[in-house]
Parts: structure tokens; C-alpha cells; sequence
């Protein structure tokens, strides 16, 4: 018989995000656990998911995102944030947008590799019917 393994425990024994560790089938969601390199699988990350939402653990507004994107049929990867990596993954961030940007907050939505924006900018570009054609762009759409 087999026994269910608790959802942090198998994050604990994957070896993280970014590693080659196994995730449960379906499941798109990566945590940041302070092994390995940080940067290295945050810069990854953006540039191999078509949709990424960067945001903190139990966010309600990354949620939010994430539902709006799977009821438009794009799959997005949700890289949730604990407390104690955030500042090194908001300066990762950071310096893959550029300068000129400013500092990314959460929730942090890339499409096809660029910031896009946060829920603010998500939910006006979904509301105006923008939002559907730059995820074809992007490849998160087929339809």
C-alpha cells in the first residue's frame, strides 16, 4: 500500500527547485529553500517558463494571478518565496530586469522571459483584452 508523503516534506527531500528534484505530477509550483545557487535558478526559471508569477508564500495576490491565468488556460509556474530568501530573490530580480525598471514587488509576473508587471497590470491588461494575445506571443497559448 502506499503512503502519502505531507506536500513540505517532499520539497525537503527533492533537494529544491532549480536541482533535477522531483515534484509531484501536475505540479509547477518551485520553492526557494536556501540550497544551491539562488540566481542561477531564478534566471533560469524566467527564461525556460513561457508564464512565471514570483511571489511570497501564502500570498493572496499571487493566487489571484495564478487563478486568473489557469481560467485563461496558461499553465503558469508559481516560484513561491520564503521570508528568509526573499531579499536575495527580489535582488536577483532585480537585476535581470535592469535598472531602469526599479525593484520588482510581489507578486512578479514574467511573460516570455520579461517583467511583466503585478496583479495591478494583469488585471487592467486582462480587463482591456490585451492579456490574451501577449500570452499567445509568449507561447502559453495554442488556442
Amino acid at each position: 500500500m502506499q503512503q502519502a508523503v505531507p506536500y513540505r516534506a517532499f520539497l525537503r527531500g527533492s533537494g529544491g527547485s532549480g536541482s533535477g528534484g522531483r515534484r509531484p505530477p501536475g505540479d509547477n509550483s518551485a520553492a526557494v529553500n536556501g540550497h544551491g545557487s539562488i540566481g542561477t535558478s531564478v534566471r533560469s526559471m524566467v527564461l525556460e517558463n513561457p508564464v512565471i508569477v514570483f511571489g511570497r508564500r501564502g500570498c493572496c495576490m499571487c493566487h489571484v494571478v495564478k487563478l486568473l491565468l489557469l481560467g485563461l488556460g496558461v499553465n503558469p509556474t508559481l516560484y513561491e518565496v520564503d521570508e528568509g530568501d526573499e531579499a536575495a530573490v527580489v535582488g536577483e530580480l532585480a537585476r535581470i530586469v535592469g535598472a531602469g525598471e526599479g525593484r520588482p514587488q510581489f507578486p512578479a509576473v514574467f511573460v516570455g522571459g520579461k517583467l511583466f508587471g503585478g496583479l495591478e497590470r494583469v488585471m487592467a491588461t486582462h480587463i482591456s483584452g490585451e492579456l490574451v494575445p501577449i500570452l499567445k506571443d509568449a507561447g502559453a497559448l495554442w488556442l
